[in-house]
């Protein structure tokens, strides 16, 4: 399911852009801050954000820095008041990815945010193909050189993870989370157990590997 941050400081707008999304079918975690955006970020994995720009602390044009200095990638909306020409442009140079002025057409914003997912290669793909190594989401199923390589559904994720962001490090703790899910009581070592089983699996795949962030976690370098 595809992961968007909301981080609004107007608590009932925030609530209902949540809701709206909730009911098209996101999973949707809403702050009424920057700085609780910015430790949910630490926690989470997400694949879109939306932000407001006005927001008591630390602004949305601030908080855009701070998650461009974590994430290059993620698809980053501005859900704001201000109409002005500079705002916007401060708002680009800064690195969001689009930008909609208050009052908001909440069918309006869930084309935007399908139009960015697709731009970002977000939305879920029927095969991902990485060298010789195909991933089919519809089949769950991974294809090494035209022959089936046996995985786990959990191994499947894990690895379609990794591979859709290559060279973004993930710690032990968010995928955890994501794949075991937040009140799981397994230890976040076992993720290391998946990661060797990967490896072993798909260590004749000169295409890409797994590599150990030390400290950190995980991350998928690919070969061209």
């Amino acid at each position: 399911m595809i992961k968007i941050l909301v981080v609004e400081d107007e608590a009932g707008l925030n609530r209902a852009v949540c809701q709206y999304l909730r009911g098209n079918g996101f999973d949707v975690t809403g702050c009424l801050d920057a700085d609780e955006g910015l430790s949910q970020l630490s926690e989470k994995m997400f694949d879109l954000i939306i932000s407001d720009v006005m927001m008591p602390g630390t602004d949305g044009f601030e908080f855009t820095e701070s998650v461009r200095a974590l994430d290059s990638r993620i698809p980053i909306l501005f859900m704001t008041a201000l109409d002005d020409l500079s705002s916007k442009k401060k708002g680009f140079r800064l690195g969001i990815d689009d930008y909609m002025v208050k009052p908001i057409e909440f069918d309006e914003l869930l084309m935007r945010i399908q139009a960015l997912l697709r731009r970002a290669n977000v939305l879920d793909e029927k095969r991902l193909t990485v060298g010789s190594l195909v991933l089919d989401s519809d089949e769950m199923t991974a294809y090494l050189d035209g022959e089936e390589v046996p995985v786990t559904v959990r191994e499947f994720h894990v690895l379609h993870k990794l591979l859709s962001y290559p060279k973004k490090t993930f710690t032990r703790i968010q995928l955890m989370d994501e794949f075991w899910g937040y009140d799981t009581e397994t230890d976040p070592r076992t993720v290391d157990v998946y990661i060797t089983k990967l490896r072993s699996k798909f260590k004749n795949c000169s295409a890409f590997e797994i590599v150990t962030v030390h400290g950190l976690g995980y991350k998928a370098v690919v070969h061209e």
